[in-house]
């Protein structure tokens, strides 16, 4: 029989400091989201209280610097992937994406921003007082962010802010807000990236429903001459692509280990009924049919997760590839995809009940597929950097 993370102790990339963060998170979820996770999910967002909870167990903070209220000191990232996993374990995407949505909005801040910003914006939410939230996508447009259309005109001593961003994860509930907007002329080149406090005048949200990740809330946010003054900007005025970038880098690197999480996930969960079920005088798992279909889906997820892990190395080791991450993340996608059907196919019509994890994997499958990235950009973007046209 299989368990959810044994994969780990047979790793050369974990030890048993991460077994001690993978134990410290799963006993916060036993106590704080496992019993309350399925109301959450209907309720359409997460309660503000689980970011101070959550903080409080060392979980928001973990690899972010000591200064502002993190722990990094002895941490490195299979640490944090480590975390992540654990939080999959719930089998419902949502929580990661909102409870976690600092892990894209504030590396921009702390990479980029002034000191008086980190020092003002990071404690706050690092203890989970504030949320924030990253901005780049728009109605015209998600994976072309070069193309983005929400301008920051200079005014005398201030910016003002007109355009609007879609699909932004916790965006109803984010303080603050890192925006992608064009302060320059058209293309990469124009473009900068401002923290936008939600309560100024002139922003405004809209609650989207999704078919999946129900437990994230998600909107619409909509900015109608909004004034912000120019300490806001995140680094130099019309420099901001690059940050954006980087940024997406490490959230596609997430999605990944995050897709590998859900699919072992969705595996546990078809090997736990096949083992119980009876068909035709034995056991589902029995039946060879059914074992070919387990050893398939089990074969996939070990061989992403290897390429996962690799990824991680070369990152901490400094020596990332872009493109490597952007084929990591169509290859990981893919292959939650396959894990997921095939999952619903062995549990049958258990499948198709709300409130199965299965039946909650398989609704996120698109999220996953689209966002951070859409496959079909993944693909252009790895064969632009590796040559091939």
């Amino acid at each position: 029989m299989i368990s959810f993370d044994e994969w780990r102790a047979r790793s050369p990339y974990y030890d048993e400091t991460h077994e001690a963060v993978a134990q410290s998170v799963r006993r916060f979820m036993a106590a704080e989201v496992l019993p309350h996770i399925d109301q959450w999910e209907a309720d359409g967002e997460l309660p503000r209280e689980l970011h101070r909870k959550a903080a409080a167990a060392g979980i928001l903070g973990l690899g972010y610097p000591e200064e502002f209220g993190g722990h990094s000191a002895g941490f490195d990232i299979f640490h944090n992937l480590t975390q992540s996993e654990e939080i999959a374990a719930a089998g419902a995407g949502g929580l990661g994406a909102s409870l976690m949505t600092h892990g894209i909005g504030l590396p921009p801040i702390l990479a980029l921003g002034s000191e008086e910003m980190k020092r003002r914006i990071a404690p706050e939410v690092l203890s989970g007082d504030k949320i924030i939230s990253l901005a780049i996508t728009e109605p015209s447009g998600g994976s072309d962010v070069a193309a983005l259309k929400t301008r920051a005109e200079r005014v005398g001593n201030k910016y003002v802010v007109n355009g609007q961003k879609m699909f932004i994860t916790s965006g109803m509930r984010a303080d603050y807000m890192t925006v992608a907007v064009r302060t320059g002329g058209p293309g990469m080149g124009g473009i900068s990236l401002m923290l936008i406090e939600t309560d100024r005048p002139g922003v405004s949200r809209t609650r989207l429903d999704k078919m999946g990740w129900r437990c994230s809330d998600t909107a619409a946010v909509y900015f109608q001459d909004v004034e912000v003054p120019p300490d806001n900007l995140i680094g130099p005025e019309n420099a901001g692509f690059p940050g954006v970038m980087r940024n997406f880098n490490g959230e596609r690197l997430g999605m990944a280990h995050g897709c590998c999480a859900m699919a072992r996930v969705a595996l546990k969960e078809a090997v736990d009924w096949a083992v119980q079920r009876e068909t035709f005088g034995k056991r589902l798992a029995q039946h060879q049919s059914i074992r070919i279909k387990l050893a398939d889906c089990a074969r996939q997820i070990a061989a992403t997760q290897a390429w996962v892990d690799l990824c991680a190395w070369q990152v901490r080791e400094g020596r990332g590839l872009p493109a490597d991450v952007a084929m990591l993340k169509v290859q990981a996608t893919r292959m939650l995809e396959h894990v997921a059907r095939e999952a619903a196919q062995v549990l049958g019509g258990a499948s198709y009940i709300t409130g199965s994890k299965v039946e909650r994997i398989y609704r996120e499958v698109r999220v996953n597929a689209i966002g951070g990235g859409s496959e079909e950009i993944m693909l252009d973007l790895a064969g632009r950097q590796l040559g091939f046209g």
